[in-house]
């Protein structure tokens, strides 16, 4: 059984839509850029890029608290790679130890219980083994639940955030721009070419937000969202296991979560508060 579950445990895999996604944006931005008769060189300034970054990143800094702030990078991962746990797999985890707690005991599942590769699974099954109350261990699942649930959005408010301030940083940065090309106003000829080099630091504020920043929060509340729902269906199967319930039963139950995606994952709480 122990082995079962490692063999179905951790790992990540690439997402694929991530990927093609930023393929795609930067393609289109920089194909319409040469098919107007741009180059390359007109989008890379690197002041322009310093100033962003830099300024965005200070002000991410100064707007958020530093263990935040480096959750948040961490989470980064989160956008480029998915977990390979999915709710069929779990399920079939904990239809496995509800068919043997049913035949043996739930005692019988002390040994798996220490095995259990996921965290969670692993500190619900020790709670039931251990004959906790079963209305506490449901409290104090749903609070680890809520709590992680609070700090994973809390990391995906710091790109939002980051969002918020690139667009506006880069008008800064533009208006920098603007203020050296006045200073050389005699020079008409390199006028014009100043004015659009200065620009170049709003479409990196706006590039950055709108490519980068904010479809990343969006993406790891995604992944909070799918995490959410898959620990609320382990909780849902461990309680069905202290209630000795059959685990067809216990499947039939659980098949609502794999069925609801991840986008659901509140709703699944809410169910969970009434019966508490």
């Amino acid at each position: 059984m122990a082995e079962k579950a490692k063999a179905k445990g951790g790992g990540k895999r690439p997402d694929i839509a991530t990927f093609a996604g930023f393929l795609l944006a930067f393609g289109g931005l920089v194909g319409g850029l040469l098919l107007e008769g741009g180059e390359i060189t007109d989008i890379a300034q690197y002041t322009a890029a310093i100033i962003v970054l830099g300024g965005t990143i200070g002000a991410v800094l100064v707007a958020t608290p530093l263990p935040v702030a480096l959750g948040a990078m961490k989470q980064m991962m989160a956008v480029f790679f998915d977990k390979a746990v999915t709710p069929d797999s779990t399920i079939e985890e904990i239809i496995g130890y509800a068919t043997k707690a049913r035949k043996n005991g739930i005692v019988s599942l002390e040994q798996d219980a220490d095995a259990v590769e996921d965290p969670f699974l692993r500190k619900a099954l020790n709670l039931a083994v251990d004959g906790t109350d079963l209305q506490e261990l449901r409290k104090m699942m749903e609070l680890e639940i809520s709590l992680e649930e609070h700090h994973a959005e809390s990391e995906a408010k710091v790109f939002e955030a980051a969002g918020g301030f690139a667009p506006t940083i880069g008008i800064i940065g533009a208006v920098m721009g603007l203020i050296q090309v006045m200073k050389n106003l005699e020079n008409i000829e390199e006028v014009g070419h100043g004015i659009a080099v200065a620009f170049v630091a709003t479409v990196y504020g706006v590039g950055l937000a709108n490519i980068i920043f904010l479809p990343a929060a969006n993406k790891i509340k995604a992944r909070v969202h799918k995490e959410i729902m898959i620990k609320e269906l382990v909780l849902e199967g461990v309680v069905g296991i202290v209630e000795g319930l059959n685990p067809k039963l216990i499947r039939s139950k659980l098949e609502a979560y794999a069925g609801e995606g991840s986008g659901n994952g509140k709703k699944g709480g809410k169910k969970k508060g009434k019966k508490s």
